[in-house]
């Protein structure tokens, strides 16, 4: 293993193609600018020993795994972890990728209503509670991740009895209330995702126009003028019926947007700042 740490683009692509690497561990936004940047340098990650990502730290979509599998042509794993009860390993995914196995030995996981605090059953959808039961120095009782999972206790097609979390679709604390619509960033990376001819890269902008909220998606795109209009009506429409809000769309060329070499935010709130 290599411990290279974050930054320094350049010098994550040579190490890849120096030490033969096998196993890529960052965070989803990085491998993709990873991947954009190997390309601008001519690497054919194809043709490197690399066969497997293990991707964490920031909520992704089953999209941008896709995404990201087609770039290095590797299978590409969801790993979950918290600075505040261990780091890395909570949890990982599996070979059959249907949710992450939480290491049991360790930690008692509960879902929660986020907003009342009620415990939820299996197959609820609502905030991870997590307690550390090795934990030595800080052991944490209950901790709210603020996480938003679901919890499932079935055997797993690999055989462990583990219980199992669908991968984190967003936090608490990140959902958005845009006109009175509860909406999560994820729900509009996957629309992003599942259009060819959009780019990876994007920003969603709210704003004020009076008293009404504003939504505007900013994406990447190689397209001309004509198809990039085709393009942006598509990602209104396809917006509107996963979220029911009407937003705005502006079409940018590529390497417009800022890239991430750590958790990434791809949210500007304008709607409370004052001048």
């Amino acid at each position: 293993m290599v411990p290279i740490s974050t930054g320094n683009t350049a010098k994550q692509l040579q190490l890849m193609q120096d030490f033969g690497t096998t196993v890529l561990a960052c965070t989803p936004s990085y491998a993709l600018h990873l991947a954009e940047a190997g390309k601008d340098r001519g690497i054919d990650f194809h043709k490197l020993p690399i066969r497997i990502g293990i991707l964490g730290a920031e909520p992704w979509t089953e999209e941008m795994r896709q995404e990201i599998e087609k770039a290095y042509g590797i299978k590409a794993y969801d790993i979950y972890g918290l600075s505040e009860i261990i780091g890395p390993g909570v949890g990982c995914e599996c070979s059959q990728r249907q949710g992450l196995h939480i290491n049991e030995e360790h930690y008692i996981a509960e879902i929660i209503d986020p907003e009342t605090g009620a415990a939820l059953d299996y197959g609820q959808t609502g905030e991870l509670v997590l307690t550390s039961i090795a934990k030595e120095a800080m052991p944490l009782l209950r901790y709210r991740t603020k996480d938003i999972t679901t919890l499932y206790r079935e055997r797993c097609g690999c055989g462990s009895l583990n219980v199992r979390m669908d991968r984190v679709t967003g936090r608490s604390d990140d959902m958005l209330i845009i006109k009175g619509v509860n909406v999560f960033p994820s729900q509009i990376e996957s629309v992003i995702m599942s259009m060819p001819k959009l780019l990876p890269h994007y920003n969603i902008v709210l704003s004020k126009k009076g008293k009404l909220d504003e939504l505007l998606v900013q994406v990447e795109t190689e397209l001309s003028c004509n198809d990039g209009a085709i393009a942006a009506d598509n990602l209104k429409r396809n917006i509107m019926d996963i979220t029911g809000i009407a937003a705005e769309i502006e079409l940018l060329p590529p390497k417009t947007l800022p890239r991430s070499q750590g958790k990434i935010s791809r949210v500007t709130d304008l709607r409370y700042k004052t001048v």
